[in-house]
């Protein structure tokens, strides 16, 4: 059964890219999403069981998107992985404190990668 994931970014060219993407790597994209109130929605109506959340929403944070999901208990915590086009480096303290099970940059974004910080097999 395909990992079913969710993608929130406020960039409709990077969410067709990633759907692509990681559509061709086996994950199945339920859901996209352009900002908090839309995540949230769609988290309760698909259940995804991965949410990938951009940290740069335009004027959204994406790590209070993060905490909104998971102190909601809209999606797990170990279910959330923040992206951005910086480096880890760059919010690694925000990062740290976040309730996500980890950071992918943009860049390195493929479904083997989400696997690997899930903790799945690839």
């Amino acid at each position: 059964m395909a990992l079913r994931c969710m993608i929130v970014d406020d960039s409709p060219r990077f969410l067709a890219a990633a759907r692509g993407l990681l559509e061709r790597g086996g994950l199945l994209v339920v859901a996209e999403a352009t900002n908090s109130a839309d995540a949230i929605r769609y988290a309760v109506e698909v259940g995804p069981d991965v949410t990938l959340v951009d940290i740069n929403l335009g004027e959204q944070s994406g790590f209070d998107v993060v905490r909104r999901l998971t102190r909601e208990g809209t999606v797990a915590t170990a279910t959330v992985i923040l992206l951005s086009t910086h480096a880890e480096e760059d919010y690694a303290d925000l990062i740290t404190a976040s309730p996500a099970a980890g950071f992918l940059p943009k860049t390195r974004l493929s479904a083997g990668a989400i696997r690997e910080v899930l903790g799945l097999p690839a």
